[in-house]
């Protein structure tokens, strides 16, 4: 898109914003003045990084946002027409920021194409709770109804529909939209798209979702585990991989599962460093309350074709083009950029390193593995500690991210861990004030 045919696409707009994440993956986003866009797309414009969360130190704090103009989306709310730029970080004119998330996953699916040739198409699943306030309540559900029913009981269809609305303006076009499993709970998928644009989309997607919801008089909450005995919020990533000609090449239609020797080789690397990189894919110590067994969330480390208990599942795919993988441990509370980038680089690690795919689950994973320890690598990690652990440990997780945005993660979810570990809640005063 050109510099001429942006100016004339925002005249019209009430505002113009850039969006970007924070290290934990929150949207945050910096209206900027249309007149200026074009010193802005040149020199960027200042923020405060040392302001939002793992970016920079208050030492050296200033950084550049620029906006990526094909990522151009015009908005229209009930009150406002807003056009939304996508943003990079830059340390300076014409320097990336390291600390930029967006850059880990640019430069993972960079590697996969120059080193081998690859590149992927994703489509991450959205799901999120539409609730009456944004605070605590003991009441905090709009509706009591469960997976795909229908109004009446389905209180948010109209949010739903109104999300898939503006989007679809955006030329975002929908898949399937629906009720999930749990009270208040809905889903919508998108058609798929490349790593970098299906990650934008997600920051579009929770931005337009908050504001739609307010507008409804709900909140939408990407909280990964709200309440207990239900469903979590889950972000499903599905990638295939192509040759660069287009070809999908996790599809073989001799292998007894579908899927080609390079495919089990990446998902043997997403296996081996599932461990490693849980941090990213759940990165709250509330996403750890959600890998309980029969509530549709992984628990062992594994995979299996078609099945929802895997922590990677192979899909039923119509045709070799639809062949794909299906990580279902990520949730809506992480940095997407990052957990994209993950999943990659977990991958071609594992073509690298010709690792073999282990014998797939069979019927519930969760029952696979009977006798009980405190630490077990089969299972992924059963708190936020654990995973912190795995990832002090690991030299993997350090070379993909680089050890400064490695340093600032760490902090960032180790201080979170340590003021979760000692506050005092309701649930003890309940269980030991009587002693």
């Amino acid at each position: 898109m050109q510099l001429d045919e942006i100016k004339e696409l925002i005249k019209k707009s009430d505002s113009t914003e850039i969006v970007f994440t924070d290290l934990n993956g929150r949207v945050r986003r910096l209206p900027v003045n249309p007149k200026n866009i074009q010193a802005i797309v040149r020199d960027g414009i200042g923020f405060d990084g040392s302001s939002v969360a793992g970016i920079a130190t208050v030492d050296k704090s200033d950084r550049m946002l620029v906006p990526v103009l094909d990522s151009l989306k015009k908005i229209s709310f009930r009150d406002k027409r807003t056009s939304l730029f996508v943003g990079t970080i830059h340390n300076e004119q014409g320097q990336r920021a390291r600390t930029d998330p967006r850059y880990v996953l640019e430069k993972a699916v960079s590697e996969a194409y120059d080193e081998f040739g690859f590149q992927f198409l994703a489509s991450p699943e959205y799901e999120f709770f539409l609730f009456k306030n944004d605070s605590y309540t003991k009441d905090l559900n709009t509706d009591n109804a469960g997976y795909c029913d229908a109004d009446p009981r389905d209180r948010g269809e109209n949010v739903r529909n109104h999300i898939i609305d503006i989007l679809t303006d955006c030329d975002i076009p929908f898949e399937k939209a629906h009720h999930e499993v749990s009270p208040s709970q809905h889903e919508i998928n998108f058609e798929c798209s490349s790593p970098i644009v299906a990650s934008d989309r997600t920051l579009l997607f929770n931005y337009v979702s908050h504001m739609v919801a307010s507008e409804h008089g709900f909140h939408a909450s990407f909280m990964p585990k709200p309440f207990d005995g239900q469903n979590r919020n889950a972000l499903h990533i599905h990638l295939s991989m192509q040759d660069k000609n287009g070809k999908n090449i996790f599809y073989d239609k001799e292998n007894e599962f579908g899927i080609s020797l390079l495919a089990r080789r990446f998902i043997a690397g997403i296996l081996k460093y599932a461990r490693q990189t849980s941090i990213i894919m759940a990165s709250t110590f509330n996403s750890y309350k959600a890998y309980v067994i029969e509530k549709e969330a992984p628990v062992v480390v594994g995979w299996g074709p078609r099945n929802r208990t895997s922590m990677v599942r192979i899909p039923y795919a119509t045709s070799p083009d639809g062949t794909r993988l299906e990580l279902r441990s990520p949730d809506p509370a992480g940095n997407i950029y990052l957990q994209m980038a993950a999943l990659i680089k977990m991958g071609l690690q594992g073509v690298r390193e010709n690792l073999e795919c282990n014998s797939p689950d069979a019927g519930k994973a969760y029952f696979q593995s009977l006798q009980k320890k405190i630490w077990d690598d089969r299972f992924l990690p059963k708190s936020m500690f654990e995973a912190l652990v795995e990832a002090e440990r690991s030299t993997f997780l350090k070379e993909m991210l680089g050890q400064r945005l490695y340093d600032n993660l760490m902090n960032l979810k180790t201080n979170e861990w340590e003021e979760h570990r000692t506050h005092v809640t309701q649930r003890e005063f309940e269980r030991y004030l009587p002693i």
